[in-house]
């Protein structure tokens, strides 16, 4: 059973990555890493390199990039891996926020049950 609008078959995916599965103990990239473009897509660039580019011309999430190319996230970090290593791209993580304060959360927590 296929989606409307989606080609992912295996044979699509194991050609847009050139047959890698796996992206390495080192890969920086998980669901909420931000990418943002370090380059302008080139001439004769592979289309989900060049589409990866644009929408990280913004810090852009790597879910949110699977979601808009609609592809899986595992196929995606395998493109990301090729980007980086290029310079075409520069990962970072969101930053952590600020020590959470106890009682707040306590309060928090005690208006959540009163609901």
């Amino acid at each position: 059973m296929s989606r409307p609008g989606r080609d992912d078959s295996p044979d699509r995916l194991y050609t847009i990555t050139g047959g890698r599965t796996g992206t390495g103990p080192d890969n920086p990239f998980d669901l909420v890493t931000l990418v943002v473009a370090e380059s302008e897509p080139a001439p004769g660039m592979q289309s989900e390199h060049a589409a990866i580019l644009r929408l990280a011309a913004a810090p852009t999430a790597v879910v949110e990039i699977a979601a808009e190319l609609r592809l899986p996230v595992s196929i995606v970090k395998v493109l990301l891996c090729d980007l980086l290593a290029a310079g075409r791209v520069s990962a970072r993580h969101p930053r952590k926020a600020a020590v959470y304060d106890p009682d707040i959360l306590e309060q928090v927590l005690v208006g959540l049950r009163n609901l």
